[in-house]
Formats: structure tokens, sequence, C-alpha cells
């Protein structure tokens, strides 16, 4: 099956996304982090209020087969997460960018948070490499 990494979407090489939509940030992770980690067992996420650098874990993942920590693109304030992925984490897959994104930000500088991120067809090539 071919996975999908949406265009408008930067990427880091630690598998997540984020959506810069002004100075709000949705950061989550890609079809192909959840699909090596398969079952998606728990997930532990920042409060509302949170600050969070760029680079920094803000939480992890955790599979029936490891459990991964969830680096930030950006630095930022934590405005919103999804509780409903912390309720029901196995969810995760059935829409990584779209419903299951994992938290919103408020970006302390916009346009120079994500210079360093991956385009989707650079991401592309980092992740049919490591296979």
């Amino acid at each position: 099956m071919e996975l999908e990494y949406p265009e408008d979407l930067k990427y880091l090489d630690t598998h997540e996304y984020v959506r810069l939509d002004g100075e709000i940030a949705t950061v989550g992770i890609s079809a192909f982090a959840i699909e090596q980690l398969g079952d998606i067992v728990f997930l532990e996420l920042p409060e509302d209020g949170d600050a969070l650098e760029a680079g920094a874990t803000f939480g992890t993942i955790e599979s029936v087969k490891a459990v991964e920590d969830l680096i930030s693109p950006v630095s930022g304030t934590v405005i919103a997460r999804n509780d409903g992925l912390i309720e029901s984490p196995e969810t995760i897959a059935d829409d990584p960018y779209g419903e299951s994104w994992l938290i919103k930000l408020r970006v302390d500088n916009p346009d120079d948070e994500i210079e360093d991120a991956l385009s989707a067809s650079e991401y592309r090539s980092h992740v049919e490499g490591d296979e």
C-alpha cells in the first residue's frame, strides 16, 4: 500500500509532521510511523498551556512493539490536545493527517520555525530509503 505524505505539511526525520496555518501549528505523526509502530495502545500528550521547544520531547506514543518519544517540530505554547486520541489511541491510523492530529501550538516564530523540516518529497525519500 502506498502511504500518503501531504504536500502542505513539513516533516521531521523522527516522523512528526507540522501544518502551519499562520501562527497555529498542528502536529501529528506520519502514516509511515503509525505503520511501523503497529497497534497503538497508549498516548501521552502535554497539557494546554505547556510551553514546548523545537526538538524537545512533548510526549510518548506506545504500541505493542515499542514506546517512542514524540518530538516537537516547533517552539510554542500548547493550545489544544487531541483528547479523543488519548481515550482511543488505536484510532490514530484512521486519519493521521486529519482527525488524528496530536497537539496544536501557538508558534513563537512561525517564519523561522520549520525551515529545517523536510518537504513531503524529502520525507518520502527518507522513509523509503529506510525500507
